[in-house]
């Protein structure tokens, strides 16, 4: 059912779309998803304040002590749906109803867009994207609709990314990649971090995983930075949808960090690939460079290290990072990886397929990292790295997309905590993982790419005998050997024939 509303929802949605941007056009539905989502709630409690004849069903502190939002008359869903949609003033309406939300919720405050009213903007459709986001049902019998919308939110989020290209992914991580980041790291309890959280996708997948495992959102407190403007108000919206209180900041990272004396339990990050543009060249001498100064032209290492700098004392990360990060030695990468794993912090090494990102084909890794690998509540893996090669799975759900199934997620994720967790029985798998020593990796070069350590995947002895596999394949070479030197013959003759000599 879900299924079949998201689709519904995004080719009506898209129709609507006409010849605007997708980058433009994510806004207009992606706001109006959240003021539905936030009239709903406030109707639900509303309608129970109105039925109790002690309470004032337009305070505002009612909601705030339930953790609702407080939406004024003219900002609710019925309101504009019913009696504005199918006017021409519907932009200046839905502008107007934004800025009095964010006048009445101050942590709203420059989060929501407030650009319907822009003559790019047809009116007419614009009326009929409200009717039909109004109208779908999001509190049928058997519905949450706030795991309705969210869930909404999330496929149009992806939806939108795949439309964009290159920049939809600079705010969206595919939700398998993310999934496995939380099912590797098991975030229970404690402090989130994710210092370039893009729309807060990474926050989301975690309350799921808790949520599935019978934690509750209270148990962990999360913590983000976002230096896009925009990306920064998306991720804050995705966020509220959920009730989730994140402390999410807009800033540059490295520039302006803005949790500057955190200490997480858990990064979950995906920086984006590559970049050069950082600003490394004013950064030399960083307190962060513990284990070397990161190039001026690459951020790669300079992530990896900020997110170390970040970590508790018992903290673990998962880092997605482009492939190159595993090999490269220029620009003293090399040696900053070689200290990284001389000094323990790296754990685990997963080689990812291609073709799971909606904005670049570049291949990409996942990095695991941790503070302590001596002891707390795993076993000592201080002279390991466990190295998983996942290249050859997941499906293709598009033409150009692919996904890792739930299977291959348990299979991944798995592997880490039996060969991490105290008796957890773990075994080397050829072609698919290997817990490789120190001297190992040492012996390599310190290059982390998992498939030169997996080796070959053992294939299935068919019990036929070698000899009689090699005599079989010459027998046949030697058959078609034949048949090629009966078919030139065969031409040779022909050609004779008129007179063509060879």
């Amino acid at each position: 059912m879900t299924q079949d509303l998201e689709k519904t929802l995004w080719a009506a949605a898209d129709k609507l779309r006409n010849n605007m941007d997708a980058a433009e056009y994510k806004h207009v539905v992606l706001g109006l998803i959240f003021l539905k989502y936030i009239s709903d709630r406030f109707d639900e409690l509303y309608a129970k304040l109105k039925a109790d004849p002690y309470a004032d069903a337009e305070d505002k502190d009612e909601y705030l002590a339930e953790n609702v939002f407080y939406v004024p008359p003219s900002a609710r869903w019925s309101y504009l749906q019913h009696q504005r949609a199918k006017l021409p003033s519907i932009g200046k309406d839905i502008d107007d109803a934004m800025d009095a939300i964010e006048l009445d919720n101050p942590s709203l405050k420059g989060v929501l867009p407030k650009d319907y009213a822009r003559p790019a903007l047809d009116k007419k459709r614009l009326g009929e994207l409200v009717d039909m986001i109004g109208n779908v049902g999001f509190n049928a019998p058997g519905q949450n609709s706030k795991d309705l919308l969210g869930r909404v939110y999330e496929y149009f989020l992806g939806m939108f990314a795949d439309a964009e290209g290159k920049r939809g992914g600079q705010f969206y991580t595919p939700e398998s990649i993310v999934k496995l980041l939380v099912e590797m790291l098991e975030p229970y309890e404690g402090r989130i971090y994710d210092g370039c959280c893009g729309s807060g996708g990474m926050f989301v997948q975690s309350e799921k995983f808790l949520e599935a495992h019978g934690g509750k959102i209270g148990d962990i407190a999360v913590y983000g930075q976002e230096s896009n403007p925009t990306t920064y108000k998306l991720a804050k919206m995705n966020l509220a949808i959920r009730g989730i209180d994140a402390k999410i900041e807009l800033g540059d990272t490295f520039h302006n960090d803005r949790h500057k004396d955190l200490k997480a339990d858990y990064i979950i990050a995906n920086p984006p690939f590559n970049i050069s543009d950082w600003g490394g060249e004013q950064l030399q001498d960083s307190h962060l460079w513990k284990y070397g100064t990161p190039p001026a032209g690459n951020a790669n290492y300079a992530w990896l290290q900020l997110f170390i700098n970040k970590l508790g004392p018992h903290g673990t990360a998962g880092i997605v990072l482009a492939n190159g990060s595993m090999t490269t030695n220029s620009g003293n990468e090399g040696e900053i990886r070689k200290k990284l794993i001389q000094e323990g912090v790296v754990d685990c090494m997963v080689a990812l397929p291609t073709q799971l990102f909606y904005n670049t084909q570049i291949p990409a890794c996942l990095w695991f990292l941790a503070r302590n690998r001596t002891n707390h509540k795993f076993r000592n893996r201080s002279n390991e790295i466990l190295f998983i090669d996942a290249r050859n799975l997941g499906q293709m759900i598009s033409r150009k997309n692919r996904m890792l199934t739930d299977e291959d997620l348990a299979k991944i994720s798995g592997t880490y905590h039996a060969w991490r967790n105290i008796n957890g029985n773990y075994q080397d798998i050829p072609g698919f993982c290997k817990a490789a020593s120190l001297e190992e990796v040492g012996a390599n070069n310190f290059v982390l790419t998992p498939g030169r350590y997996v080796g070959a995947e053992d294939l299935e002895d068919d019990g036929i005998p070698f000899e009689e596999k090699v005599a079989t394949i010459t027998s046949s070479l030697a058959e078609q050997f034949s048949k090629s030197n009966e078919l030139q013959d065969r031409i040779k003759l022909n050609l004779a024939k008129i007179g063509i000599d060879l």
